[in-house]
């Protein structure tokens, strides 16, 4: 099979563990996940069959949005409440308002310092392994994006949010930062992914449907064609005498090539030429997806940039 799906993650497992299920329920190795959730954090996980296993790297890339409850006056070693809890302080004091500014302060996004029990790595070594051996070493800080953030339901010491942010942002480190900003503590007890690029919540599948699907053979019903996944590039399709040579990954002219159907005409006669778009999906002349390709400034070469084959 080839081809994404979108995945529920649940409690209790990790991305790797998801993908070790759905090995043993395709029967297929060739399986990759596009960035890790923590074991107690759940929602979507898109899961690349096959060829699409080229898209890991792509989707890892991509925005994602969360909702996460926050408990303030309290921290814990994992900043989460699975952790070892280290400190308790009184919030009676603390204001809407308040908190809502802490919230906001952290948008458009800030340098964040991941946290300790992380699967990062420094020298080498994941740091979730140097903190359970009672190790805590300096943590360079690393830029994120973070917004927009909206604040679904506060009810002191409790505040639940939604928050869109950008590849490496950890939100137990912006929860704790948060935390840090009321001088109050702060930790995250639930955390849901809601989306990753064009994968939703509610379009996402648990383990347990696919392993239905798989025994009524409906799984392919529910894989999204890789690309389909690439549908925000514009796409063209290559005449015969292209075939071959994209066939061979090689590069073709954009004389080869032409505005597919589903496009807006370029208006000059066929011929490629997109000013605003240096990447495109390229076809061959049935149809077969190739893989993404870049256009070479003066306009008249496109190389692969990424074969789908």
């Amino acid at each position: 099979m080839n081809g994404v799906l979108n995945v529920y993650k649940e409690k209790g497992y990790t991305s790797h563990d998801v993908v070790a299920k759905l090995r043993g329920i395709c029967h297929q190795k060739k399986i990759g996940h596009t960035g890790t959730l923590d074991p107690d954090a759940t929602g979507v996980l898109p899961v690349c069959f096959g060829n699409a296993t080229k898209l890991c790297d792509f989707l890892t890339d991509q925005t994602k949005t969360y909702q996460a409850k926050m408990l303030l006056g309290k921290t814990s070693d994992t900043y989460d409440a699975s952790g070892v809890m280290l400190t308790e302080a009184d919030t009676s004091q603390l204001t809407k308002e308040a908190v809502e500014a802490a919230i906001f302060s952290f948008v458009p996004g800030y340098d964040q310092v991941p946290p300790m029990y992380s699967a990062k790595k420094v020298g080498g070594k994941k740091l979730y392994e140097l903190a359970r051996q009672g190790i805590e070493i300096e943590r360079k800080s690393v830029p994120v994006k973070i917004g927009p953030i909206v604040i679904d339901e506060m009810d002191l010491p409790h505040v639940t949010f939604t928050v869109t942010c950008s590849k490496g942002t950890y939100i137990r480190s912006l929860i704790h930062d948060i935390g840090q900003k009321l001088s109050c503590g702060a930790l995250m007890e639930e955390l849901v992914r809601t989306r990753v690029s064009s994968f939703a919540l509610e379009d996402a599948i648990p383990l347990s449907e696919i392993g239905r699907l798989a025994k009524e053979g409906g799984i392919e019903e529910k894989m999204i064609p890789t690309d389909r996944v690439l549908s925000h590039y514009p796409a063209l399709t290559a005449k015969p005498a292209a075939d071959k040579l994209l066939a061979n990954g090689n590069k073709v002219s954009a004389e080869l090539v032409y505005i597919s159907q589903n496009q807006t005409d370029a208006g000059n006669g066929g011929v490629v030429d997109i000013t605003q778009n240096r990447t495109c999906r390229i076809y061959d002349s049935t149809g077969r997806f190739i893989g993404l390709y870049s256009r070479e400034e003066d306009g008249g070469i496109f190389r692969p940039y990424k074969l789908f084959l």
